[in-house]
């Protein structure tokens, strides 16, 4: 084979693979990548992931009782503890939030093993999306019936119902951009140039790379700017529910702002459900079905992870950090919710100044990448030293009440550096995934990363759990775990070589071209 011939068998994938039925490619349009950012303006976690865990902890403090007394005679105040019965015994509410958040995610890594790998086969991969959209809307209204502390038990379905919906609807949202991005007409014309000879091939690889570190960092940055408006509206609603009045306004207020956000979801879906184009996938192998094509891929993609050397090691850092950063805000989230007694209006102010400084964050991290044309996994790394900095914030609080999550003005804060300094790492880690898998299954890539994240993420909030009644109760002990498993998880990242990454995942592609990844599966 000549040496241009390899180069156009490099970049087969961008120009033919895979091909429409009409031979056509279908170029990403302006209209389709905008209808992308939108949908990630409803799917910005506010009803699965802020307001929703926030109403259940509520609840479960409101039902609870402070256990220096009998069970259920002394209600929990603020400063004292509080515990219900759950799972067999009586746990802290912080606790048994973390605990729920464990099982929620177990039940997610079942769900994508299951079904991660259908969204590459055929063309009817986007009505994943779809149909988990649909229900985490669905869970959002359902919130508006579980307004009243004796129905927390109820308030246990709903809150891992949404975040099971919300986790999958954004997994498959996010797994469509490295398909946007090499469909982009910048990328297909630096393809041809590429085959041409008009350009290297490592150039036209970091052309693509730069076009989906753009793409993701422009979704979160519209999505930001879409939930400050989101947030502003919400205020308005809160001052008409008079939310601060009493404690049964507070606590219907949780559940009306998690039904809006919830429409708003549909709202801003119904673009991308319609603009869209349906990308076909790939065959399905004849000794599959799609109810085992699941768990057939995640062999074949552990297994060829192996192989995949950097991916591989990639894959053990997401696992790791994933998972601290997962249970480090859950817990941060719990401190917060009792810091300000469940304040909706209080809540909604904070998120405010932490979605701005996200937009400003990530606005800011990708001027400094497009300035000095700085790779991924430089980006990332400077953005995981910013993560482990707040489990040492939290862990300072083990042994002192001046500091460690437990006042006010600690949260606000915090509001202002995660949003700055830790969100670009939902950017970038999610970029990285693509820098290291092979393009072909990329879908499949994407739901193992997710299956790794999703089982990563069960394993901190239940250790956490476990961590905070062997302790006594005290909230911050789990930032020892956090800390430590964050710098092992470093070593992981620095290891990792993604021009190594590129040249294992083009033999992955050639050794899948002939089904001799398939061949042995079980």
């Amino acid at each position: 084979m000549s040496e241009k011939e390899k180069v156009a068998a490099d970049v087969e994938l961008t120009l033919t693979e895979p091909s429409e039925p009409d031979g056509q490619r279908r170029t990403t349009t302006r209209l389709e990548l905008w209808a992308f950012y939108v949908y990630y303006i409803g799917n910005n976690g506010l009803s699965g992931f802020n307001f929703g865990p926030s109403q259940f902890q509520n609840l479960l403090f409101l039902a609870g009782y402070d256990p220096r007394h009998a069970p259920f005679t002394a209600p929990c105040g603020a400063d004292t503890d509080c515990v219900l019965p759950y799972l067999g015994r009586v746990r802290d509410v912080n606790s048994i939030v973390l605990l729920t958040n464990g099982i929620s995610f177990a039940l997610q890594a079942a769900v994508l093993l299951l079904v991660g790998a259908w969204a590459d086969y055929g063309s009817w991969r986007p009505n994943i999306t779809i149909f988990f959209t649909l229900l985490a809307v669905a869970v959002s209204f359902a919130w508006l019936g579980v307004d009243d502390p004796s129905r927390w038990q109820a308030g246990v379905a709903l809150y891992i119902l949404g975040l099971i919906t919300y986790q999958c609807a954004l997994t498959f949202w996010t797994a469509a951009f490295p398909g946007l991005a090499r469909d982009l007409p910048k990328v297909q014309e630096s393809a041809a140039q590429t085959v041409s000879g008009e350009k290297t091939l490592t150039a036209h690889a970091d052309c693509e790379s730069m076009e989906r570190n753009r793409i993701s960092n422009m979704s979160f940055a519209v999505c930001s700017a879409g939930e400050i408006v989101i947030l502003a509206i919400m205020v308005g609603i809160l001052k008409g529910l008079k939310s601060d009045a009493s404690t049964e306004n507070n606590t219907k207020a949780f559940s009306v702002l998690i039904a809006f956000s919830g429409g708003v979801w549909l709202l801003c879906a119904l673009p991308w459900f319609f603009l869209e184009k349906r990308r076909p996938g790939l065959a399905l192998p004849a000794t599959a079905s799609m109810l085992t094509i699941g768990f057939k891929q995640t062999v074949v993609a552990f297994r060829e992870c192996l192989r995949l050397k950097q991916t591989f090691l990639y894959l053990m850092f997401y696992f790791l950090m994933g998972d601290v950063l997962n249970t480090t805000v859950t817990v941060i989230g719990t401190l917060q919710n009792s810091v300000v007694s469940y304040s909706t209006l209080q809540l909604t102010l904070l998120l405010i100044v932490g979605i701005v400084t996200q937009g400003l964050g990530i606005y800011l991290f990708w001027l400094v990448q497009k300035r000095f044309q700085i790779p991924t996994k430089t980006m990332l790394c400077f953005n995981v030293f910013w993560i482990l900095i707040l489990t040492v914030w939290g862990l300072i609080g083990i042994h002192t009440d001046k500091f460690g999550f437990k006042h006010v003005w600690e949260i606000w804060l915090y509001q202002a550096y995660y949003g700055l300094m830790v969100c670009p790492w939902y950017a970038y880690s999610q970029t990285m995934i693509s820098e290291v898998s092979p393009l072909p299954q990329m879908f499949l890539f994407f739901a193992l990363f997710s299956v790794v994240g999703k089982t990563s993420a069960f394993i901190g909030p239940l250790v956490s759990s476990a961590i905070i009644t062997a302790s006594g109760n005290n909230d911050n002990y789990p930032f020892v775990f956090l800390f430590t498993l964050g710098a092992l998880s470093t070593v992981f990242l620095y290891l990792v070589d993604v021009g190594k990454s590129r040249k294992e995942c083009e033999e992955f592609v050639q050794a899948e071209a002939k089904r001799e990844a398939f061949a042995d599966a079980p």
